[in-house]
């Protein structure tokens, strides 16, 4: 019943007339203190009671806005004797969005979302409820700033299945906002004098209109005997709109009578040796892209500009590199260097090489699986090739502690780097007092310990070859 009595006074107060000229205006900010009465759902253990609080708003645009709002509800718990008094503060947001914001009555809806304080009795835990709102309301200007307001909210509590209900009725103040221009009626002119009858000589040109080919030539326009604009160059583009005059005879042009350049490299494609450049290229007079060092690759592809001539280079401009230990064929004086070995400017070994070993194993295991035999007959392969040297064998492991043991990692590095030992002389017949096997467990990462990745890299058999020199 209550609720239905709240509806009625908010009906009645959206038929209130006034006389007074306002409106909403973009731009403005509102202050609205209101009072009210607030409705607990008949589940709820709380009295119905009276709210108040204020509302602050902005007009972003006539129609739209949006108000923060904070109120105040005073209450009781039903049925229950002592210090029963329990106090809701309640805060939040509400979009709204006015219909006929140039009237002085100006209905609207709104939509929002907050959250309700409840201040228990002694000995109660208070507690904070989410909630979201919906509701309508009416502004009536009562001057062009000050408005009677009235609303209705439906209060739903997301966290228990409530449905309260709020009316209110407030006085809100307006500040600011953008004045609206009041409409000028405008003066028509008077209509221009009709024009005066046609001369002979239309356009003006020298030529009279029976003998006009062109007809409605431009003004001051050089025409030949029929009246028809020249066109010295005969491209089919009359001399005043020509930017390209003396066009060679039978040379395409575009509407600017300039010759058509496809790739727009700036060379016509009458001239254009190397049709389709793509777009940006620098290019030499015959529409050509620039080859600066003569090597068959043009600039703008070549990744190694200024190759000495006559030096073979790659796809990339590159001078090809076929050991590929980063020295170029033409000043590698040591071809055929074995894949990972670290060499001098010269392409050469000087000193030790360090072979790096792609050798996973399985958790906290030493077994060598059959899989990386190609791996490791890098190393095998150079020490035939060069039968003096030795190698040591380096077993590395990341910082993750695999068992109680703190020297489980050392021992599981030696174990692993004495496997790869014996496999080079099982395998490969590598002569076992040519190799030295020797676990260095995490104290030589590569990589940080952080990642997995970093691990992963740090988990590693590295080949240390020594007394090595390649002339």
């Amino acid at each position: 019943m209550k609720k239905i009595s709240m509806l009625i006074i908010f009906l009645m107060l959206m038929t209130v007339s006034t006389t007074a000229l306002a409106d909403v205006k973009a731009g403005s900010v509102s202050i609205t203190p209101f009072g009210g009465y607030y409705n607990f759902e008949g589940n709820e253990d709380l009295k119905n009671t009276y709210a108040a609080g204020l509302r602050i708003g902005y007009n972003v645009t006539e129609h739209v806005g949006f108000e923060g709002v904070c109120s105040f509800v005073p209450t009781n718990i039903k049925d229950m004797t002592g210090d029963d008094e329990v106090n809701l503060f309640g805060y939040g947001a509400d979009f709204i969005y006015h219909f006929m914001p140039d009237s002085r009555f100006v209905p609207f809806v709104a939509v929002g979302a907050g959250e309700i304080h409840y201040d228990t009795p002694a000995g109660a835990d208070s507690m904070n409820k989410f909630y979201l709102d919906y509701g309508a309301g009416v502004k009536i200007f009562i001057t062009e700033n000050v408005a009677l307001r009235a609303d209705v909210r439906h209060i739903l509590p997301t966290n228990d299945n409530y449905n309260d209900f709020m009316g209110t009725i407030g006085l809100t103040f307006s500040f600011g906002g953008n004045k609206k221009e009041v409409p000028v009626a405008r003066v028509e002119e008077p209509l221009p004098p009709p024009p005066p009858p046609a001369p002979m000589d239309s356009d003006k040109d020298g030529v009279p209109d029976n003998l006009d080919k062109c007809p409605g030539t431009p003004a001051g326009v050089v025409v030949d005997k029929d009246g028809c604009p020249v066109d010295s160059d005969n491209d089919g583009v009359p001399d005043y709109l020509d930017k390209c005059p003396n066009t060679p005879a039978g040379v395409a042009v575009d509407k600017d009578g300039c010759p058509l350049d496809s790739d727009k490299d700036g060379v016509p494609d009458y001239l254009d040796k190397c049709p389709n450049t793509p777009t940006g290229v620098a290019v030499d007079k015959d529409g050509c892209p620039f080859d600066s060092d003569k090597d068959g690759v043009p600039d703008y592809l070549d990744k190694c500009p200024d190759t000495p001539a006559g030096v073979a280079v790659d796809k990339d401009g590159c001078p090809v590199d076929s050991d590929k230990d980063g020295v170029p064929d033409y000043l590698d004086k040591c071809p055929n260097t074995p894949a990972g070995a670290t060499v001098e400017k010269d392409g050469c070994v000087h000193e030790k090489v360090t072979i790096k070993l792609n050798v996973e194993f399985d958790t906290s295991k030493s077994v060598v699986k059959d899989k990386y035999s190609d791996e490791i007959s890098k190393v095998a392969d150079f020490m035939k090739a060069h039968p003096d040297t030795t190698t040591a064998i380096e077993g590395h492991t990341d910082n993750v502690p695999r068992s109680s043991d703190p020297d489980f990692n050392i021992k599981l590095s030696q174990a692993r780097a004495d496997s790869v030992r014996q496999y080079l002389i099982d395998k490969f017949q590598i002569d076992g007092s040519r190799l030295t096997a020797q676990g260095f467990g995490p104290d030589r990462p590569i990589d940080t310990n952080d990642t997995a990745e970093g691990r992963q890299k740090n988990r590693r058999v590295e080949a240390v070859i020594d007394a090595i020199e390649v002339k």
